[in-house]
């Protein structure tokens, strides 16, 4: 899943280089006068590459997705009791793709009591649900002049906000991989 997500970062910096490459040409462009308008791919391409060679393999491990994954995948091993960074102690660890599977019961929305599709998860209790559900009881609470509490059974906290949900991108991963597995089976 590191490769995965490293190529997935690599992949973005690269488009992010050649959009601003393409910018810059269309600036260059706009500066000149029309009779001078030179070979434009070949422009692109010469910014391109400028930007490329200007890379470190420092850069994408600060890619934002990145460090989201990173963040979540040790939340998930933490919430199994597993050491997080097995990895750099040398040994292979235990496979993502299987703390993922193993946390299924996470894929059902405490309020819809359906399987989540677009899973946000609250930073202040770690509880996810169905973003449209959550977003939806919370705006009806605040309508009300009240606050709204997580859904999840037992769980004490009383405040949810918007600004407590993120985007649960590993847990959505898991679903949709579940949903796979189950359609081949069948």
């Amino acid at each position: 899943m590191d490769k995965a997500m490293v190529e997935f970062a690599m992949m973005d910096r690269e488009l992010n280089h050649y959009l601003k490459a393409v910018q810059s040409t269309i600036n260059h462009v706009k500066e000149e006068r029309p009779e001078k308008i030179p070979d434009l791919k070949l422009l692109v391409e010469k910014k391109f590459l400028a930007l490329q060679n200007k890379n470190s393999d420092a850069d994408f491990q600060n890619n934002a997705k990145f460090a989201q994954f990173k963040q979540q995948l040790k939340e998930l091993k933490k919430q199994y009791g597993l050491q997080a960074d097995r990895e750099a102690d040398g040994t292979e660890g235990v496979d993502e793709d299987m703390i993922v599977t193993q946390s299924q019961t996470n894929f059902i929305c405490p309020i819809t009591q359906l399987e989540m599709k677009k899973p946000v998860k609250n930073k202040v209790c770690g509880h996810t649900y169905e973003e449209e559900a959550i977003v939806r009881m919370i705006e009806s609470k605040h309508k009300r002049k009240k606050k709204a509490c997580c859904p999840k059974i037992g769980c004490s906290h009383t405040d949810v906000r918007m600004s407590d949900l993120i985007q649960d991108e590993v847990l959505r991963r898991a679903i949709e991989s579940h949903k796979k597995k189950r359609r081949q089976s069948d």
